[in-house]
């Protein structure tokens, strides 16, 4: 990946590619899970334990093939768990559905299912090879395989599944008699068939099982993830105008009738009520918003930010770690930090919420039906009472009681005729140079 985040935790949809992997686990109803990752890995094992704070870690001391890197879990084999799923944290497009697949098939009396795909070009992949009953008899690598095993475009996916009673007797029997001496996964179909046992395949479809490896695959990975949510958005009443220019979060939550125009990109932890609407250009990120609230367009909401319902949030704002009480109006040209509004307060245009000193954040409060004139700043901490009104262009430093006036400006003087003077002194002043 030329980087120097860990491969696993580059992101997909808001997610680690190794989040997506854990995500699916628990929706197929995976129990027990093990992570496998490589020694000073410190990053990965951090985040695998904070989504699953149950899950076993292992080390992986060497790079000695994909047989080896299960057996680096063979403590927790030991228990001879029903089943044994063993997928990589680099195919972050799995599913649940697919992962629940191969548990059916294990189920059904398979001791080992391995995954395919039909490839558009195999070229590259190991061939799943069937027997006359149409199980699987055997994984070729593309260098090993002969002309017409070549020609057959059901491939290998690399993820399996193997029955929890045989799955470790199964591994440690795998050897390291191959150019690259390394310990192959897929050798224990082969070992599977002469103990006797089924060995099935299950299906996927080819983009499903994409492994990224680099920058142009992750792009691939992001694309299918960004159509999947699409779809999975609109079959729950959201509306796109131009649904190929929308970006989401796997975690995203709509409610009905929630309307995204074009070039809106919705970041991780964003939960939109019924009937809101996004504004072209808008980018929001660890926010909440309420029923009926109309935000944008270019506006940005960052974390921390919660809006009621009917609150209007205009072009050019940028709201964060902000609460907004019902029908509340930012509505444009305006920064609000570290703030609490009242319901239906007025926040004017070009109005700046001066939260931090260098040092230190601090908080500003603006009561209920409050009128924040444009222009303004609020040099927090401050509070300005229930229905008070801020003079536009005021530098407001102290607390406004509730329906007062206040206006903290320079005052307005006016000289008469002064700006014909400037003008002809500064034109003779020019002809002369």
């Amino acid at each position: 990946m030329k980087s120097q985040t860990p491969k696993v935790l580059h992101e997909v949809a808001g997610r680690s590619m190794l989040g997506h992997v854990l995500a699916r686990l628990s929706e197929a109803g995976i129990a027990h899970v093990g992570v496998v990752v490589g020694p000073g890995q410190a990053e990965v094992r951090a985040q695998a334990l904070q989504q699953v704070p149950h899950a076993q870690v292992f080390v992986q001391s060497e790079r000695r093939g994909t047989a080896h890197a299960v057996l680096a879990a063979q403590d927790a084999l030991i228990a001879q768990y029903d089943d044994v799923i063993v997928l990589f944290a680099d195919t972050p497009l799995i599913t649940s559905s697919t992962i629940i697949s191969m548990r059916a098939a294990l189920a059904e009396g398979a001791g080992v299912v391995a995954l395919g795909f039909v490839a558009e070009n195999p070229f590259g992949y190991g061939r799943l090879l069937k027997d006359d009953a149409g199980q699987l008899a055997a994984i070729v690598e593309e260098k090993d395989a002969t002309q017409s095993q070549r020609e057959i475009n059901l491939c290998n996916a690399g993820l399996m599944a193997i029955d929890g009673r045989y799955a470790l007797s199964l591994l440690k029997r795998v050897n390291d008699r191959n150019v690259k001496k390394e310990f192959y996964l897929t050798d224990i179909v082969a070992l599977a068939r002469s103990d006797g046992l089924i060995a099935k395949i299950a299906i996927a479809d080819e983009m499903e099982v994409l492994g990224v490896n680099d920058r142009q695959q992750l792009a691939q990975a992001e694309a299918v993830a960004q159509s999947r949510l699409r779809r999975r958005a609109m079959a729950q009443g959201v509306t796109m105008i131009a649904p190929e220019t929308v970006f989401l979060a796997e975690d995203t939550i709509f409610g009905r009738d929630v309307r995204l125009e074009p070039y809106v990109v919705i970041g991780q932890g964003v939960s939109i009520a019924d009937e809101a609407t996004i504004y072209s250009y808008s980018h929001l990120e660890g926010v909440k918003i309420g029923a009926g609230a109309m935000i944008g367009p270019f506006a940005r909401l960052r974390p921390g930010v919660n809006l009621a319902d009917k609150v209007k949030v205009g072009n050019f704002v940028e709201i964060k770690n902000a609460t907004v009480a019902v029908g509340a109006k930012i509505n444009h040209l305006s920064y609000v930090g570290d703030t609490d509004i009242g319901a239906k307060a007025n926040i004017g245009a070009g109005v700046i919420t001066c939260n931090y000193d260098g040092f230190f954040k601090y908080r500003t409060q603006i009561g209920a039906q409050a009128f924040i004139g444009s222009n303004s700043s609020l040099v927090a901490p401050v509070q300005i009472g229930d229905g008070a009104y801020v003079g536009s262009g005021s530098v407001v430093t102290k607390n406004v009681a509730s329906d007062a006036l206040v206006v903290a400006r320079g005052q307005q003087k006016e000289i008469p005729g002064w700006a014909a003077k400037f003008r002809a002194a500064q034109a003779e002043k020019k002809t002369k140079k």
